[in-house]
C-alpha cells in the first residue's frame, strides 16, 4: 500500500508544482513532453502516453485552447491531422520539469513482459473490487469536461 502512496503523492505534486509554475496539469505537461521530438496525431499521443485516446483528446484540446499546441494537417500526408506545438508550447517545456507520468511509464516498460502482465492483472482485480466506473480513464489528475449543455426544447402550446 505504501508504494501505491508514494506513486499518487509524486504523481500529484509533480501536477500542483506544473499547474503553479507553468498554469498547466501535470497531465498537460506529459502530454506536451511527448510532442517535444515532433508533431503527433492523437492516436500516436495517446500511444506515447498510455492512454486512451478519447482522454488524449480532452487534455489537447485544452492545450489548443491555451496556445501551447496546433491540431493541424500533416504536410507529408493530407488526410492526417497532427498535434504540434507552438512557440508558446516550447517556451512551457524549457522551464517544465519531468513529468512523473513519463517516469512512471518509462519504469513500467522497463519491467519485463511476464512482470507488466501480471502487475496489470493485478491491478485490474483491485479495480474490479473498487466497483470502478468502466470506460477509459482521464490522465492522472486531469479534470473532466464540463457537461454540455443541453438545448433548450421548445414548450408546447396546449389548447
Amino acid at each position: 500500500m505504501d508504494a501505491t502512496r508514494q506513486i499518487v503523492r509524486a504523481l500529484r505534486e509533480t501536477s500542483r508544482q506544473a499547474e503553479r509554475d507553468l498554469g498547466v496539469s501535470g497531465a498537460q505537461l506529459f502530454a506536451l513532453q511527448r510532442l517535444q521530438a515532433g508533431p503527433l496525431t492523437i492516436n500516436e499521443l495517446a500511444e506515447q502516453t498510455a492512454t486512451h485516446q478519447t482522454s488524449v483528446s480532452v487534455v489537447v484540446q485544452r492545450l489548443v485552447d491555451a496556445g501551447l499546441v496546433t491540431r493541424r494537417v500533416s504536410p507529408a500526408d493530407r488526410r492526417r491531422r497532427e498535434v504540434a506545438l507552438t512557440p508558446r508550447g516550447r517556451e512551457v517545456l524549457d522551464r517544465a520539469p519531468d513529468a512523473a507520468q513519463g517516469r512512471l511509464v518509462h519504469a513500467l516498460q522497463a519491467l519485463a513482459t511476464g512482470q507488466r502482465r501480471e502487475l496489470a492483472r493485478t491491478l485490474q482485480e483491485v479495480v474490479e473490487a473498487l466497483t470502478v466506473a468502466r470506460g477509459p480513464a482521464l490522465m492522472f489528475f486531469e479534470e473532466p469536461p464540463a457537461p454540455r449543455p443541453r438545448p433548450a426544447r421548445p414548450r408546447r402550446r396546449r389548447g
